[in-house]
């Protein structure tokens, strides 16, 4: 039987890969998604989204949960499989899984997202899924009414301690530097909250704990003295990695091994490979520059094609 040909292979289900579908099915393309997963960070970390325009105050997996329902709208057929190696032979890319199935396309934009950054300190991995989390909103239920801390004092770090004080009785958000770097609304909200203490120039050092976290100690960067909080859980929100490995020796990274792209269509060096999202060299990493982005490189996509059918 012969295999059949996509117009465009989206690799992330993501809001960028998720957008890119939606609008290459309306530009009368064959689309395939290629996903891990539906919904990306976003649904496994946003507790709540105040600045997607048109819908107001909205949590991460209702605002994934509305992109899904208008995907299934347009029929897209998702592969639920992780993209481990793509290349390309002609005009025609072959898109390789884990599950070793092979998708043949005429583009592809790859918007894979990133992965959790970890903290790499001593006890970190031997506690992973036993107080340490990468997930505020998979595993928060789980402290409620226990003392936990944040690792990072982002936008991201501010959101988990916000999330976590609606159920812990104490939260500590640890900053490395001398000032946070969340948003000026985000630390207003942490300000009125009693429950959260926020600590700068901390740098974690250890995770400790027989069976489960029972204890973190970090430095003080302006002291140098060792200090130690009792803590139950601890939820790294360092920052993340770009889910890129698949590409590597197939596009142009930047030092943080982002994919450099043309910033008018989303093309890598690649004809016919586009990326979109914070897997790109993109400067914010934001969900509606990537849905933006999404758009851009489907919107690429399809002219593209029209010049090499």
């Amino acid at each position: 039987m012969k295999q059949k040909l996509y117009d465009i292979i989206i690799i992330g289900g993501g809001p960028a890969g998720m957008t890119a579908a939606i609008y290459g099915h309306r530009e009368n393309l064959d689309v395939l998604l290629i996903t891990k997963d539906i919904g990306g960070q976003i649904k496994r970390k946003s507790v709540e989204i105040e600045n997607y325009p048109g819908l107001g105050k909205i949590s991460g997996k209702s605002l994934i949960e509305k992109f899904e329902e208008h995907l299934k709208e347009f029929k897209v057929p998702v592969v639920l499989d992780k993209a481990v190696k793509i290349k390309k032979t002609g005009k025609v890319f072959f898109v390789s899984t884990g599950d070793k199935k092979q998708f043949k396309g005429l583009s592809v934009i790859v918007a894979s997202g990133a992965d959790p950054r970890p903290l790499e300190v001593t006890g970190e991995k031997e506690l992973i899924g036993r107080g340490v989390s990468y997930c505020v909103t998979c595993d928060g239920m789980l402290y409620k009414d226990r003392i936990t801390a944040v690792v990072g004092g982002g936008n991201a770090g501010f959101e988990a301690g916000i999330f976590l004080s609606r159920l812990a009785k104490q939260v500590y958000i640890l900053e490395y530097g001398p000032k946070v770097r969340a948003d000026k609304t985000n630390q207003q909200i942490v300000k009125k909250t009693q429950k959260i203490k926020v600590i700068t120039n901390a740098d974690l050092k250890e995770i400790k704990g027989k069976n489960f976290v029972d204890t973190i100690i970090y430095q003080d960067n302006i002291t140098k003295k060792a200090k130690t909080l009792k803590v139950d859980g601890v939820f790294i929100e360092i920052g993340s990695i770009p889910a890129t490995g698949f590409v590597k020796g197939l596009v142009d990274f930047n030092k943080r091994d982002e994919i450099k792209v043309n910033p008018q269509t989303g093309e890598t060096k690649i004809f016919g490979l586009f990326a979109a999202g914070d897997i790109t060299d993109n400067k914010y990493k934001q969900i509606v520059v990537a849905a933006g982005d999404g758009a851009r490189c489907a919107l690429s996509a399809s002219r593209y094609l029209q010049n090499i059918i």
